[in-house]
């Protein structure tokens, strides 16, 4: 029974620490670069303000709606997860941990 539970508990428990890592550090970026992207939003909008430059709407929404395409092509990242669902489980779970105080 050892011999099985060994792995398991292996998986389960670096799952959860590199998890626990993984989601602190996306916390910290996702903070860092929500401020510079907004201090590049203020900036743009100045500029376009001040007739600097000038936005093309139209190429602007062709080119949001492609990038809204390719995030339909994220079930091919499925499963590779279920084949290791037990470190998949502790990664995403220790990966909410690090969200939560991070």
């Amino acid at each position: 029974m050892s011999e099985a539970l060994t792995p398991l508990v292996y998986q389960l428990g670096v799952g959860g620490v590199i998890g626990f890592f993984v989601g602190y550090a996306i916390k910290k970026l996702t903070k860092l670069i929500a401020v510079i992207a907004g201090l590049i939003a203020l900036l743009m909008i100045y500029l376009g303000y001040e007739g600097v430059i000038s936005i093309n709407y139209d190429k602007l929404t062709q080119m949001l709606q492609s990038l809204t395409g390719t995030a339909g092509q994220a079930t091919s990242m499925l499963t590779p997860i279920m084949a290791n669902l037990p470190f998949a489980g502790s990664f995403l779970a220790g990966t909410a941990i690090g969200l939560k105080i991070g």
